[in-house]
């Protein structure tokens, strides 16, 4: 008999009762009322323990629904979007292969891209999936994504029924990077409801959403890849407290939690940690104080010295950082891309607390009696912005604030809002969390935008002129050296030596209590959000 493979989301209020198999009233369809008591569809049980129930915090519920041009799949939670099959995927180590697509070629002025698909994949209406369906995917979403930037594509074209080309307004060499996460959508299936009602052609089905409260999937009988080992998953959605005690009441598998929790001991579990490149850091802006034509701050006069900031990325003991701030669970950051085959380790350097004081005085800052340095009596003073709610983005200024202070440098810190804290930026530092498998983090954070850098001012005519040139190569490789000389190239970069326009401290760890018999699938280093990418691979977790 054909199992049911079932993909379950519900909220913490009923992780009891699911586990335990209790039922009640019917279940509305998605989409209808949402206050009306909620139960569970329970599946037939299994010959053999091949389910699992995980919980992820209560914000990785999509709230624009399963379609890729809202989201799903991309932007700060980077993963592959289970019911989509996507053209490409990401290796463990973040190379490049192949799922929909058997073979890709990009023509030597970089400017189309031409991608062979597989004739064997229908889409779970039954409906065969045809070049078609993937043109008109990447023309949907270049027309209407509110999360990728699609403006490099002009235009996709199905050629036949296997071949696919696509026309780019500039070369884009990055560009299967991109075809890695966005999930192909049926053209005679798709509209305004999408989201909600999601028909593709990968591992799971959406059987039903409830939003708030639960979302069913059922795996892909007709998938073309290896079955599920796991064929049932019940994703909850838990604050950081209440997954700590649904573990220690034995109701979750695997759980996210947080480095607060780690010295912990939960009995018959284990604590896992995926490395990452979740990082965190902040900026300094690189220009003198002014204010522009909207009357907003831009620029800092203390930060505008590079000495300043290159003394700054030497100060920092990021190890301490790590110990006393995430009990130990993180590794220290110095790029955007730690890890990544587009990292330069140039970017690495070592806490120098003497060099670092060498730097300040020869900038002109000179220690004053009260300890912080003045330079033509001004004193050296810093206010560092962190997300109001985000505790460890709180401990992380406090701890820069103490070690700033300790090199003479008066640092405050303030809790704000995303409403101000993008425009504040542009003055002020601002604690960030960034990290994604592309190397367009780099270009969205280095490269200028009408004379400036976007998210804090900067600017490198020859870093911009690198990342140029590393998205017009013509191959992913040649693209890798050039995005390291723009971090540095030995005379100019982003780096100690270069302009360090951005303070990087360390990538977040992402830790999990799961029951010590689960076998979790090797994982790939962990973008920026602790949701999904948990379960990219949840079709080949077992229990030993």
């Amino acid at each position: 008999m054909r199992h049911r493979f079932i993909f379950v989301l519900l909220t913490a209020a009923m992780v009891s009762a699911l586990v335990s198999g209790c039922g009640g009233a019917d279940t509305p369809e998605a989409g209808g009322a949402q206050n009306q008591e909620q139960t569970l569809e329970t599946p037939e049980p299994a010959e053999a323990k091949d389910t699992v129930v995980v919980a992820m915090g209560p914000t990785s519920e999509p709230e624009s629904g399963f379609d890729p041009a809202y989201g799903w799949g991309a932007g700060e939670h980077v993963h592959e979007p289970l019911i989509q099959s996507t053209l490409t995927v990401t290796t463990p180590d973040l190379s490049i292969d192949y799922d929909l697509a058997t073979d890709m070629q990009v023509s030597d002025d970089g400017m189309v891209w031409t991608v062979t698909i597989r004739d064997d994949v229908k889409f779970t209406d039954g409906e065969p999936l045809t070049a078609e369906d993937v043109a008109f995917t990447y023309n949907t979403v270049k027309e209407s994504s509110s999360v990728n930037d699609f403006t490099m594509l002009k235009e996709a074209s199905a050629l036949d029924d296997t071949t696919v080309e696509f026309q780019m307004e500039k070369p884009y060499s990055i560009w299967p990077y991109t075809m890695a996460i966005v999930g192909i959508v049926p053209e005679h299936a798709y509209g305004p409801d999408y989201g909600e009602h999601p028909v593709g052609s990968g591992r799971y089905i959406m059987k039903q959403w409830d939003k708030g409260q639960q979302i069913i999937f059922e795996a892909n009988p007709d998938y073309y890849g290896e079955a599920p080992k796991m064929k049932q998953v019940t994703v909850v959605f838990m604050d950081e407290d209440a997954a700590f005690a649904a573990a220690l009441a034995g109701q979750v598998d695997l759980t996210y939690t947080a480095a607060s929790y780690a010295d912990q001991t939960v009995a018959g579990y284990q604590l896992l940690s995926y490395k990452t490149v979740d990082n965190r850091g902040f900026n300094l802006p690189a220009i003198p104080a002014s204010t522009d034509a909207d009357g907003n701050q831009v620029g800092n006069d203390l930060t505008s010295d590079v000495r300043v900031r290159r003394a700054i990325n030497i100060g920092i003991d990021r190890e301490e950082m790590i110990r006393n701030v995430l009990n130990g669970h993180g590794t220290a950051a110095y790029s955007i891309c730690d890890g990544m085959p587009w990292y330069n380790d140039e970017a690495q350097v070592s806490c120098d607390p003497d060099q670092a004081a060498a730097l300040l005085d020869e900038a002109g800052w000179k220690t004053g009696s009260d300890g912080v340095r003045e330079k033509d009596g001004v004193k050296a003073q810093l206010n560092i912005l962190y997300s109001s709610g985000d505790s460890v983005r709180q401990a992380l200024a406090a701890d820069t604030q103490n070690q700033l202070k300790a090199l003479g440098i008066d640092a405050s810190i303030e809790g704000v809002g995303w409403d101000t804290a993008y425009t504040r930026a542009q003055a002020e530092p601002l604690m960030w969390g960034w990290g994604a498998h592309t190397p367009m983090e780099l270009y969205n954070i280095y490269h200028t935008i009408d004379g400036l850098a976007e998210y804090s001012p900067y600017a490198n005519e020859t870093v911009d002129q690198y990342m140029d040139e590393a998205l017009a190569a013509t191959s992913l490789e040649e693209s890798y050296d050039l995005w390291k000389k723009a971090q540095w190239d030995g005379t100019t970069g982003v780096t100690q030596e270069g302009d360090i326009p951005w303070i990087w401290l360390c990538n977040i760890d992402h830790l999990y209590w799961a029951k010590e018999d689960l076998k979790v699938a090797e994982q790939k280093l962990h973008p920026h959000g602790h949701g999904w990418s948990i379960v990219n691979n949840v079709d080949q977790w077992y229990w030993e």
